[in-house]
């Protein structure tokens, strides 16, 4: 293992100590606005099918409709009557007085049915966004609402009317506030808890402070380093969560051993400055060697293909490495300052010793000795039913619950749903483009297009098309030749619908795809891949290039990309830790061990996590309608590379012990006892801590972040309790000497020596 220099840390203890007070001083107000910096949006960072059809929409169209702003309005009295027009009217003005609006789109100015509630009492206006270069549309969302919020205000009698600001970019940016605001939210309530925990861990207030010290400045510290990451690579909404929780998680952990260890050396008659390097030494060495298990999993997050997951990966890459520099550095040098102080008030420490009394776990530990294989049918068992559920796992994107609840689009959303209508906002974009020199309204293609625009219509789960052979229903093929025959005159009769789905040159054109309101998420991708084998069944079309686009089709493009990758990340992490530990502890056995017990971790995470969610067994408990039926492709990545570092924090604690005391006395069993009573106590609290912190962000209002807490959460337990607890010490009394070869040798037991539950000879390092 890697050994931090302990007597060179506790020597420029001052030193350190007023560096780290300097960059917390320094990270502050940064981290305060990580936040402006960044995105919402994903971004691919190679080419797909949907992102292709999405540059060509822009790039051919004169006016294409990409982004836009939904805004609802509600009313008493029908959208006919004088006192709701005024208030469409002031919108409209609003919004087209802005910039950024290319073209603002009412009842009043189209008088399309679709664009109004049967009772007519509801209605809602669309405002397309100019695309830009290097222009984000979230950017604007706020001065946006405040434009159309202070006009309708200054309208009399507007009060009894709700007007609500919808749309993709107000969609993404109330995901980001959320985020951020769930963020902090989570900080807030997981402190208290994992306080109360750490003073039943420590039994002393001045010990228990100091955990919850680091991990608050490993998140401010990691935060202000992500602000200037953000500034030069794009940088994903989703690093606030993963900070929060892995930062105040790790922060915690990490300390709370070294505090543990330095406590037990002081109890040995060591010197506070003695006890801080004998800290840094042992318990320093474990932390080191977790937190590089940990940085692992992230880094494999750095080869999947869009920001969102190398987002995580930095981001988790950024705030190991600050709670471990926290916990090896800045922690043992106030420790050597504070030598017994940090027990106070002892009082507190006696009524609490029966937390810390061996005597149970040592039973325990003893039992599982005598009875390995018992231990390991029972378990095995238990991890079999846990994981069973992952046998029906879905990957896609969730039914409902997607947009986060109580924010003003999805109350908009909510709206356009109950008047028919929620489909505009996220409408799958099929884009034409035939041969340069011919027309894609010309008489080879209109026959083509017209069979593509029946064929998609047919499908149940599809309420509108719109496109240039929709123009006019009814209308035969060869009516829609002779209309196109002079392309000038057709475009005069309708100039804002052709500039959105005729391209300048005549070569492209764009089929937009309205489903029902009644399709699901999960239903849209499969109408996504439904489309793209359909048009190669059109007669005509094979020499045209059609391409798929739209929120549904960037998601499937998204899960295909992601589960190519997969693979490679669990490559990657299963080698990267097998060697790893291969070296930190001279054995071929123990890190083959400790990898298969984590994949049991992650797994069973993953079985739980399709029963609540997928499933909707106790998905109200988490503020869920019912099922999602899908589970989003991001979550099993990131749950698999944050939870297999996370969790081989505890295996890497027990190792060390088992370890320590195996190179003292030679004898494994004695060594597994010895391991197991020692750090049972400190996994306890540890775990129980990652959980607080991962099972507060289950219950963000944002889906991803909820499947993802909640996945962390379960496999925490799972490792700290079934496997840590039961599985592996098992497994290692069993495997006898076999555990540490090749690193020692067999030489013969001293006499007296007790080698009778093994059969094992002494062994040397």
């Amino acid at each position: 293992m890697i050994t931090p220099p302990g007597r060179l840390i506790v020597k420029f203890r001052a030193l350190i100590l007023f560096a780290w007070a300097i960059a917390a001083v320094v990270s502050w107000p940064r981290a305060a606005r990580v936040q402006e910096g960044l995105r919402v949006e994903g971004q691919r960072l190679r080419p797909s099918d949907s992102q292709l059809a999405t540059d060509l929409i822009v790039q051919a169209f004169p006016q294409p409709v990409g982004d836009f702003f939904a805004i609802t309005v509600s009313g008493p009295v029908p959208i006919d009557s004088l006192r709701t027009r005024r208030v469409i009217e002031s919108i409209s003005e609003a919004a087209g007085q802005l910039p950024y609006i290319t073209r603002v789109v009412s009842y009043l100015t189209v008088r399309d049915s679709t664009l109004v509630s049967d009772d007519r009492l509801v209605t809602f206006v669309l405002a397309t966004v100019e695309p830009r270069d290097g222009f984000s549309p979230t950017n604007i969302v706020a001065e946006f609402r405040d434009a159309i919020h202070s006009t309708v205000a200054q309208v009399p009698g507007s009060d009894d009317y709700e007007v609500l600001v919808t749309g993709r970019p107000a969609l993404d940016y109330d995901v980001r506030t959320v985020s951020k605001d769930d963020a902090r939210s989570g900080e807030r309530k997981a402190l208290p808890f994992s306080a109360m925990v750490l003073v039943l861990a420590f039994g002393a207030l001045v010990a228990a402070v100091l955990p919850l010290v680091v991990g608050v400045l490993a998140i401010v510290c990691s935060l202000a380093v992500i602000e200037l990451i953000s500034g030069i690579y794009p940088t994903s909404v989703f690093v606030l969560t993963i900070v929060s929780m892995v930062g105040l998680a790790v922060g915690i952990d990490y300390s709370l051993l070294i505090v543990t260890r330095f406590r037990e050396e002081l109890n040995r008659g060591r010197g506070r400055q003695d006890a801080a390097i004998r800290s840094v030494v042992t318990a320093g060495r474990a932390v080191v060697t977790s937190g590089l298990t940990v940085a692992v999993g992230f880094a494999s997050l750095l080869v999947t293909p869009i920001t969102e997951t190398r987002s995580v990966g930095m981001g988790g890459l950024v705030v190991v490495t600050v709670a471990v520099l926290l916990s090896v550095t800045a922690l043992p040098a106030a420790l050597s300052y504070m030598g017994r102080l940090v027990d106070v008030p002892r009082a507190l420490a006696r009524k609490l010793a029966w937390y810390h009394a061996p005597t149970s776990w040592e039973r325990w530990a003893r039992w599982l000795v005598y009875h390995p294989w018992r231990a390991i049918a029972a378990g095995g068992i238990a991890v079999a039913l846990i994981t069973w559920p992952l046998a029906q796992i879905k990957i896609g994107l969730p039914r409902s619950g997607w947009f986060p609840s109580n924010t003003e689009s999805s109350d908009g959303v909510e709206t356009l749903q109950r008047m028919g209508a929620g489909g505009t906002l996220q409408p799958v974009r099929i884009v034409v483009r035939v041969p340069e020199g011919h027309r894609v309204v010309g008489s080879r293609y209109i026959r083509s297009l017209m069979r593509l625009s029946d064929s998609v219509r047919a499908d149940p789960r599809v309420a509108q098309v719109r496109s240039v052979v929709d123009i006019q229903p009814g209308m035969s093929a060869l009516g829609y030749t002779m209309f196109y025959g002079n392309i000038e005159a057709a475009r005069s009769r309708s100039p804002e619908f052709f500039s959105a789905y005729l391209s300048s040159d005549n070569r492209s054109t764009l089929i937009d795809v309205i489903l029902s309101d009644t399709t699901s998420f999960t239903s849209s991708m499969d109408v996504v891949r439904r489309l793209r084998t359909l048009h190669s069944d059109i007669a005509g079309l094979d020499s045209a290039e059609v391409l798929i686009g739209g929120f549904a089709a960037a998601s499937v493009d998204l899960q295909d990309d992601l589960l190519q990758q997969f693979p490679l990340v669990i490559g990657l992490v299963l080698v990267s830790t097998v060697v790893m530990l291969a070296v930190a502890f001279r054995s071929v056995l123990v890190p083959l061990k400790a990898v298969l017990m984590n994949c049991f971790s992650v797994l069973g995470a993953f079985g739980v996590t399709v029963l609540v969610f997928q499933q909707g067994v106790g998905s109200g408990l988490f503020g869920l309608d019912g099922p999602t039926e899908a589970v989003y492709v991001v979550v099993p990545v990131l749950v698999f590379a944050v939870v297999f570092g996370l969790s081989m924090d505890y295996g890497v604690f027990l190792l060390a012990r088992i370890k320590e005391a195996f190179d003292r006395s030679g004898r494994n069993d004695q060594a597994t006892i010895e391991g197991l009573t020692a750090t049972a106590s400190v996994i306890t609290s540890a775990a129980a801590i990652m959980v607080i912190v991962f099972g507060v962000f289950s219950f963000s209002r944002v889906l991803a972040a909820q499947m993802m807490g909640f996945g962390l959460a379960v496999a925490v337990v799972l490792d700290a309790t079934l496997i840590r607890m039961v599985l592996a010490p098992a497994i290692m009394h069993i495997a006898g000497r076999w555990n540490w070869w090749p690193g020692v040798k067999k030489i013969p037991v001293p006499v007296g020596g007790d080698a009778r539950t093994s059969g094992e000879a002494r062994l040397e390092p």
